[in-house]
């Protein structure tokens, strides 16, 4: 209880708390018949201590509570001991362990994030992976990976392969947005506006920009909520977009819409969204300018000419296998392809959901990525379009497993928010967030110092590369596009591991045109002849 009333109501309760501790202080002096000198020594000293961290830019925990915040980081260091000998490993912590963060906030913080004393994982457990080295390495120049998007658009992309996931204004505060923002700028890499569309934050400090446009065209859309080409020309004209992305759905919630209340359209975030203040602003669960594969594609070549030839794309997570195929005969058929496809992974995070949704909808990053990738391939279309992906990557070696698995980029939202100072309180939803991050409170959000932050989260960017460059050495490789599922090992049981390229399903260039399924995998010869470019139905007994 004291827990929750801290994050709903912060620093002046705590100098309230404070002034309660000098009381308690004093009364205890004169009982025990003492002089008041020194309990006014130490309400003096907590007083000077609370007005420090009022000031210091470092914490933003101690910004919203200052004096009784230094209590979290005196537990993080008497915790490790109490979880090792009474609780759990540091690896056992959900959505992302203890040790997982302290990671990120090292890498953030630009602290060394070695280890004493070797790995902290079970590496006889069903499930644990490896990458295998060279007796070779190599030595790279550069650890900056980039791959080119849209190469034969009028205005390609130079990517980094490490971006900033889809997070909307209005899901986070207005400081995180300004200092994602200033780290991408700094860092050179790609920060996508989720699809509450792009706010007077984003353009503070001019960082890469991929606009999201969901299916409520927040940014583009008119009075009555359909699409607006004069406002979406006026966005996407921009230099600072360098990129136009379409969300069908995203991984922590795929076939839901949103709402978001008429209490919490401000005039700031009605701007951004292009819709009146005060009113519930809806996110519908699908779109409205296309109901099936075929008035995609048009849609696809619509905003391409619209943006003036920036790279179009778009993002998913998997759902029905025919309707994915569907929109891959749709490109057959037509003959346009979008420049990228973004795979959402169903452990993906957000503001909010239902947990049925979070636990029980979608495919998880690897089955998607994975479809997505032989899919491609197996209609010899891979060439043409370059796949992010998104879902809980972390570290050097979540990117690598993803390369692994056909990503050609990969994009973090939690793991950027964790740069900004989140410390998984989960109470995104409920606007109380107690480092700023996900917040519109005014005072709570001022914690969030923007210059520190934005150098954490270009940190960030720059560390997990560094280590993504000594993987790709040790492996013996030239860049992470090198990196195939022959790289990555995986246990299958206390004795038996397997290449994972032996454990995934594999497909031929061309396969799927050819009709001659016999050899593929079950959701191949299945889905595949069911699927239809005209509707997103299957259509049950049809052949390809």
């Amino acid at each position: 209880m004291l827990r929750s009333f801290l994050f709903r109501y912060p620093v002046r309760y705590s100098i309230l708390v404070l002034c309660a501790i000098g009381l308690v202080l004093s009364i205890a002096s004169l009982l025990a018949q003492r002089t008041g000198l020194l309990p006014a020594l130490i309400f003096g000293a907590l007083v000077l201590l609370g007005l420090r961290d009022l000031r210091q830019s470092r914490h933003a925990v101690l910004r919203n509570y200052p004096v009784i915040g230094h209590l979290r980081f005196l537990f993080e260091y008497v915790r490790p001991e109490i979880r090792q000998y009474f609780i759990e490993s540091d690896a056992e912590a959900e959505p992302f362990s203890r040790a997982q963060r302290s990671l990120v906030y090292q890498r953030s913080k630009g602290e060394p994030d070695n280890r004493p004393f070797g790995t902290q994982l079970d590496v006889t457990r069903q499930g644990y992976e490896w990458i295998n080295h060279s007796l070779f390495p190599t030595v790279l120049a550069s650890s900056d990976f980039r791959i080119t998007i849209g190469p034969s658009t009028a205005q390609p992309y130079e990517c980094s392969i490490f971006n900033i996931s889809a997070m909307s204004f209005g899901a986070l505060s207005g400081n995180a947005i300004l200092a994602l923002n200033r780290g991408a700028k700094l860092g050179g890499f790609a920060h996508d506006t989720g699809e509450g569309s792009i706010s007077s934050y984003h353009r503070v400090h001019g960082g890469d920009l991929i606009w999201e446009i969901g299916s409520g065209y927040f940014g583009c859309r008119d009075d009555q909520g359909r699409f607006s080409e004069a406002r979406f020309m006026e966005n996407a004209r921009q230099p600072q977009v360098k990129m136009i992305e379409i969300k069908l759905s995203q991984g922590a919630k795929p076939g839901h819409g949103g709402i978001l209340p008429a209490a919490k359209v401000t005039p700031e975030i009605a701007l951004a969204r292009g819709v009146p203040i005060g009113i519930d602003c809806v996110s519908p669960s699908a779109h409205s300018e296309f109901s099936t594969p075929l008035e995609m594609m048009a849609f696809i070549t619509r905003l391409r000419e619209l943006s003036g030839g920036k790279p179009v794309g778009f993002k998913l997570c998997i759902g029905h296998p025919w309707e994915w195929f569907g929109i891959v005969k749709a490109m057959l058929q037509t003959g346009v392809t979008p420049d990228f496809i973004v795979v959402d992974g169903a452990e993906g995070g957000t503001g909010a959901a239902p947990v049925e949704f979070s636990d029980h909808v979608g495919a998880p990053l690897q089955e998607g990525l994975l479809l997505v990738h032989n899919t491609l391939v197996g209609t010899g279309l891979r060439d043409r379009i370059r796949l992010g992906c998104a879902g809980k990557v972390i570290t050097a070696f979540d990117i690598a497993r993803m390369m692994a698995l056909g990503a050609d980029w990969c994009n973090s939202g939690r793991g950027f928010m964790m740069a900004l100072g989140c410390i998984q309180a989960q109470t995104c939803h409920t606007g109380n967030c107690p480092t700023g991050v996900t917040t519109q409170d005014s005072l709570r959000q001022r914690a969030l110092a923007v210059p520190d932050k934005a150098q954490r989260v270009y940190n960030l960017h720059r560390s997990t590369l560094l280590a993504l460059k000594e993987l790709v050495q040790a492996a013996g490789l030239k860049h992470p596009q090198e990196i195939t599922a022959h790289h990555i090992v995986r246990r299958l049981t206390d004795t038996d591991v397997r290449q994972l390229a032996g454990l995934l399903m594999r497909v031929e260039p061309g396969v799927l045109l050819s009709g001659d399924l016999s050899a593929q995998h079950n959701v191949f010869k299945l889905y595949w002849p069911m699927a239809r470019a005209e509707h997103f139905t299957a259509k049950v007994n049809a052949t390809a």
